[in-house]
């Protein structure tokens, strides 16, 4: 497998992923974590929220519903070979980009010690018909203002080294999710399609298949699920000449 462009070096020994909701690193970049996780590189994950508002049903209880979704999670990161997931238990739907959020993510870029950070893009405001949820956009400002300039500078947070042995740590690599033109590096995933598919359908709280006869055959609106996020791949891949690929706004800050 090749990335493109050849030259790229990133993203180094271990990744932090970091993301508002549960399934959001899976649309996003599972493909890709799948294909790092199988070379060895080492991948946590980190979600601002547990998506407790992530249900139309008025009778489902927050807390037990987030409580469900990080179960969920736990699975998919399973499947995806990442060893370690961190819930910062913010609000569902309520994220901002505050001191507070910002403090909470220079400890896990601390803590961890990441060659490369990937979030979700700040400045997408919408796509087409989708509008992008806040907490999306949130989460992308608040990581970008941790890794630079908060976790590489000594002063900030300073208490966050004396009270709980967190220096500070410089992300080389920062990679935004991007399916669009500001794209610049495609990583292949053409042997991770069919993971980041699974790793999806783990999160069987969000992905509501109706079964076929109460058989496992996959229903007509789960093979369009696959076949969707299949075509999504491959359209970023005849970008660079890669059968399939996952894409991203890249930052080079070592």
């Amino acid at each position: 497998m090749t990335d493109w462009p050849e030259d790229h070096e990133g993203p180094g020994h271990k990744i932090l992923v970091i993301v508002a909701h549960p399934d959001d690193a899976e649309f996003m970049c599972a493909a890709s974590v799948a294909r790092w996780t199988s070379e060895g590189k080492e991948v946590v994950y980190a979600l601002v929220t547990s998506g407790d508002k992530g249900t139309s049903d008025p009778s489902v209880v927050p807390s037990e519903l987030a409580a469900l979704r990080e179960k969920e999670q736990q699975e998919v990161c399973r499947i995806l070979g990442v060893k370690q997931v961190e819930f910062l238990r913010y609000e569902d739907g309520m994220v901002q980009n505050t001191l507070e959020l910002r403090k909470d993510i220079v400890r896990l870029i601390r803590k961890h010690k990441p060659s490369a950070v990937i979030t979700q893009n700040p400045t997408v405001r919408w796509s087409g018909h989708y509008i992008n949820h806040p907490d999306h956009r949130n989460t992308g400002d608040a990581t970008l203002d941790a890794v630079f300039p908060s976790a590489r500078d000594v002063h900030m947070f300073p208490e966050l080294a004396l009270n709980e042995g967190l220096e500070a740590h410089i992300v080389e690599h920062v990679y935004l999710g991007a399916r669009d033109d500001i794209a610049d590096v495609y990583f292949d995933v053409t042997d991770t399609v069919e993971t980041k598919i699974r790793a999806l359908k783990a999160h069987a709280s969000q992905m509501r298949f109706t079964p076929v006869n109460g058989t496992e055959e996959p229903s007509k609106e789960e093979r369009e699920f696959g076949e969707r996020l299949t075509g999504w791949l491959k359209d970023r891949g005849s970008q660079k000449g890669i059968p399939y690929a996952e894409s991203f706004k890249y930052f080079y800050l070592g």
